[in-house]
């Protein structure tokens, strides 16, 4: 078994309100700062054990399809790197 950390970033889908970003677009905004767009997103990194990369990014996905990310109004992306 080999160490691995998945990083799971899961943001709201495009579309879908997000009051967080905008109070924050808004703050920003405030104080002079000029932006088009901000989304807020969750970043998790799970540290694990695995065969190889690809089996801890289908255990990090299914960990993000079970809990982490709601598939109906989340986007989510994997990422795997060897500890």
């Amino acid at each position: 078994m080999t160490a691995y950390t998945a990083t799971v970033e899961v943001r709201l889908k495009h579309g879908v309100l997000d009051p967080e970003a905008e109070t924050t677009a808004r703050a920003l905004e405030r104080l002079g700062f000029e932006l088009e767009d901000l989304r807020a997103a969750d970043r998790y990194e799970l540290d694990l054990d695995a065969g190889d990369a690809d089996e801890a990014r289908d255990r990090a996905d299914e960990m993000a399809e079970r809990l982490l990310a709601n598939p109906t109004i989340h986007d989510y992306e994997v990422t795997v790197e060897e500890r």
